[in-house]
């Protein structure tokens, strides 16, 4: 196992920021290339600026073609990809009138597309078209708003979770679904008899299943006789073992279904998590003026969009990217910050919660929070704070018990690698933009073998790249590397506002707002070497990593590495620890789940390197040392 710590002692030094491998390329730590970690390619470009031009992706072995999704023209592009420092589109395959939303490819060739109806309340389709050919073989009609598909890994079935939103007036909110689709053994269309749709009306308040108390269902009341069903919202699929693990993101939840009966057998709450415990914490705010990674008395709802799921020591564990997300539909809207907590119709925030006294700027006052959480019995104010999404990612059992959370690593690894653009947004180059709202908001994920290892790639839709993480053993995974495929000092929005040419900037910009992220085996591969492919929706590009393989000697076939630029530290300065679960009442989670990674003498579930880390960051220091310890070094 590669195991990465700060060292404050070691001999060579690189500057607090950004290494550039490439003209637009972040790589953190810089001193090595381990098994894992990612070197650019190349990209292909559309030219199309924020318009979802290319988001979800997929690769086809016996074609080496890529696939991608492009939303804005109502297509999946299809690109050659047999030489991935120079991909080229080589066709599309046009959808019928709608949205496309999402596809998967079987190893055959058959290609499955997710397609949202032209008015989204309505039932949806899944395209079914030859990856050689790309002609369209015929449609089957399935739930409303499929917003992702996934054919099984036998090639049985394909899957899609029917997310069931709501119409922009909240007019209309139609079922959340799953469908689930019986393939042939061909490269053909199914009938629409081959489609089964599981729901969740099993949990309507006087059916026969009770819905655990913290799966949240919310909103204004829409006249439908499945209250609860409209309510649920799928949004990703991960399929192991002829099971079918589904996210809910807004409800915080996964939804189990049995793919044999198309049955959803079980709904599991992924609870909260406590930002009041050390290694825990967030930066709340984008008008502080500097890092500050600290605890605060807030939960997190997971609320994951990406789910994956991968199988070691003969378990099966399933790992969610937390983004987070908020409904917003006619007058509707959940999200409030907390300084407008006690204005208007908002009830303030309780006397005796920790919270109290932190509606500042500088402190909670500009962190988004939901209005449906943590309201007090008699509705008078809000003893609790609940903000979206947990800036990390996880890894479950199938039962939905935690085993593993990134705490804060994620903002911690983006303060060391991008001072100057520490959660930056994606359509504009900026400092602390999104701090007040989900950080980097990690995305999505894909995850892959090489040699002997499982790894993780997770995409951060805000500040962009991708992060991996050594995730063999599910109870300590381990940071590798930070790659950041995108030029800072290029402001897209603004140059584009501007009156510049989208392309032009857009090929200088690089890639903005990760969506979809694929992994592409060495065996499958056009270099023999493993893939990471990503589809980038801001900036409407299509990028093409080499994963480091233990053979490649740390080189790999990108280009080689510059010299570190010198940045200077953004000035941060410590918060006082804010009161642990005694004080709220509230359960640390992952307490029991991370009991190796503890801080020493404080309790705290992370690293021990990160408290090297936090400190430099606290110092203003503008070096930092990174030492790659044996495989045998203490944690």
């Amino acid at each position: 196992m590669h195991r990465h710590f700060l060292s404050l002692t070691a001999a060579a030094t690189i500057v607090l920021g950004a290494s550039v491998t490439a003209a637009a390329t972040t790589t953190f730590p810089a001193d090595t290339d381990p098994t894992g970690s990612l070197t650019p390619l190349g990209t292909h470009h559309t030219g199309q600026f924020d318009e979802s031009a290319a988001e979800i992706v997929a690769f086809h072995a016996g074609t080496q073609r890529a696939f991608v999704v492009n939303a804005l023209s109502g297509q999946i592009d299809v690109l050659d990809a047999s030489d991935p420092a120079s991909p080229s589109q080589v066709g599309t395959i046009a959808a019928p009138q709608g949205v496309v939303n999402s596809l998967s490819v079987r190893d055959d060739g058959l290609v499955v597309a997710a397609i949202e109806a032209p008015v989204k309340t309505d039932p949806g389709q899944l395209l079914f078209a030859d990856a050689v050919t790309l002609g369209n073989l015929g449609t089957v009609e399935v739930g409303a708003q499929p917003d992702m598909v996934s054919v099984s890994p036998d090639g049985a079935f394909a899957v899609s979770a029917n997310e069931g939103e709501p119409a922009d007036d909240y007019g209309v909110d139609p079922e959340g679904s799953v469908s689930v689709v019986s393939l042939s053994d061909t490269v053909s269309a199914p009938p629409q008899q081959a489609v089964r749709t599981a729901t969740f009306h099993e949990w309507e308040a006087d059916g026969p299943r009770d819905l655990p108390e913290d799966v949240r269902i919310f909103g204004p009341e829409v006249d439908t006789e499945f209250p609860i069903s409209t309510n649920l919202e799928p949004e990703y699929v991960a399929i192991e073992d002829g099971t079918a693990y589904v996210t809910l993101q807004e409800n915080n939840a996964v939804a189990v279904v049995d793919l044999a009966s198309s049955q959803v057998t079980d709904i599991w709450p992924l609870g909260f998590k406590d930002h009041s415990q050390p290694g825990q914490g967030f930066d709340a705010s984008d008008r502080d003026g500097a890092i500050d990674i600290a605890p605060r008395p807030v939960l997190g709802m997971y609320q994951p969009d990406g789910i994956a799921s991968y199988t070691t020591g003969g378990q099966t564990y399933l790992v969610t990217a937390n983004e987070g997300d908020a409904r917003e539909w006619g007058d509707y809207a959940e999200a409030v910050r907390v300084r407008d907590l006690g204005t208007e119709d908002n009830p303030p925030i309780c006397s005796d919660s920790p919270a109290a006294g932190l509606t500042g700027d500088a402190d909670l006052g500009r962190l988004n929070i939901t209005l449906e959480n943590g309201l007090r019995a008699d509705g008078t104010c809000y003893e609790q704070l609940y903000s979206f999404g947990s800036r990390s990612f996880s890894i479950w059992t199938p039962g939905g018990e935690l085993v593993f959370d990134s705490g804060d690593e994620f903002e911690r690894i983006v303060a060391a690698a991008l001072p100057e653009h520490f959660n930056s947004n994606h359509s504009e180059s900026n400092f602390d933009g999104r701090s007040d709202d989900k950080g980097p908001e990690p995305e999505n994920l894909a995850i892959g073998q090489v040699g002997d290892r499982t790894y993780a790639f997770i995409g951060f839709e805000r500040v962009g790249g991708v992060i991996v993480y050594d995730i063999t053993d599910p109870t300590a995974p381990e940071f590798v590397r930070y790659t950041n495929e995108r030029d800072f000092s290029v402001s897209a929005e603004q140059e584009i506002d501007g009156g510049a040419d989208p392309a032009e900037v857009l090929r200088r910009a690089g890639d903005l707002g990760p969506e979809g992220i694929a992994f592409v085996d060495a065996g499958d591969s056009p270099i023999d070497q493993p893939l990471v492919i990503t589809g980038n929706e801001v900036s409407g590009t299509t990028t093409f990593f080499a994963v480091t393989t233990e053979n490649d000697g740390g080189a790999g076939p990108g280009p080689e590495p510059t010299e570190p630029a010198p940045t200077e530290p953004v000035p941060t300065e410590p918060q006082p620890t804010q009161p642990g679960p005694e004080e709220t009442g509230q359960p640390d989670r992952n307490e029991a789940a991370r009991p190796d990674r503890d801080l020493p003498g404080t309790g705290s579930p992370v690293s021990p390197w990160w408290f090297a880390l936090g400190a430099a960051l606290l110092s203003g220091g503008g070096l930092l040392t990174w030492r790659r310890l044996s495989s045998g070094a203490s944690r």
